[in-house]
């Protein structure tokens, strides 16, 4: 049984069977209060899934691209878990669920990123006037998202002329769903294939910059 969190849009937590069965996904669109109520949304998650922390065998863990302050936290609570548990954390980059919700839903209606030849790109908004984007075509042998590019940041006045330069549609998401999070990490594992990084995809170099050194006081 898999637990899958992400807190690099809104804050949202699932459990998944190993088969890729979603028993459950709770989520807060607040794209700030991430610290606020993940504590809850596991606790729900777990509950409406009716199962018991004890159950859980892996921890998904969205690694982003996302900002600095609200991706930690559910790194962190990721963490936490597993190590509450015992069980290992599959790490996994946020886009590739967007990613693959987009292409199940699209082959069900068949939409425009069904086809092989069909390059598209999931976008989030990663604050301060710019946007992070990966590109995708269509799934791979282990049925996951075929990553073209790492993610990227662009500046938001810039992002559609680069991604017409790559050939790629653009694909808004306003949410991470956990429970295709933990779908990619049921696929991932099934494969035998680390899909995301270790460390959290900031994308940004953070604010704080290490002390150069005491200041000198004049007299």
């Amino acid at each position: 049984m898999i637990l899958g969190i992400d807190t690099s849009v809104g804050s949202t937590v699932a459990v998944v069977e190993p088969d890729g069965v979603v028993r459950s996904q709770v989520e807060s669109a607040d794209p700030r209060g991430h610290a606020e109520v993940i504590g809850s949304l596991l606790e729900q998650a777990l509950a409406e899934a009716s199962v018991r922390p004890q159950d859980i065998t892996r921890v998904a863990a969205g690694m982003g691209p996302g900002p600095f302050t609200g991706l930690r936290v559910g790194i962190a609570a990721a963490r936490t878990f597993a190590l509450g548990r015992g069980v290992p954390v599959v790490p996994v980059v946020s886009h590739d669920a967007v990613a693959l919700e987009l292409l199940l839903h699209d082959a069900l209606t068949g939409g425009v990123d069904a086809s092989e030849d069909s390059a598209f790109a999931v976008v989030t908004d990663a604050r301060r006037r710019e946007f992070a984007y990966t590109i995708y075509r269509g799934l791979d042998d282990d049925g996951l998202p075929r990553r073209l590019r790492a993610p990227e940041l662009a500046p938001r006045d810039a992002l559609d002329d680069v991604l017409v330069a790559h050939g790629a549609l653009r694909r808004d998401a306003d949410r991470i769903p956990a429970g295709l999070l933990g779908v990619c990490a049921a696929r991932a594992l099934a494969a035998g294939r680390a899909i995301g990084p270790a460390d959290a995809l900031y994308l940004r170099s953070p604010d704080v910059t290490p002390s150069a050194g005491p200041k000198r006081v004049g007299t």
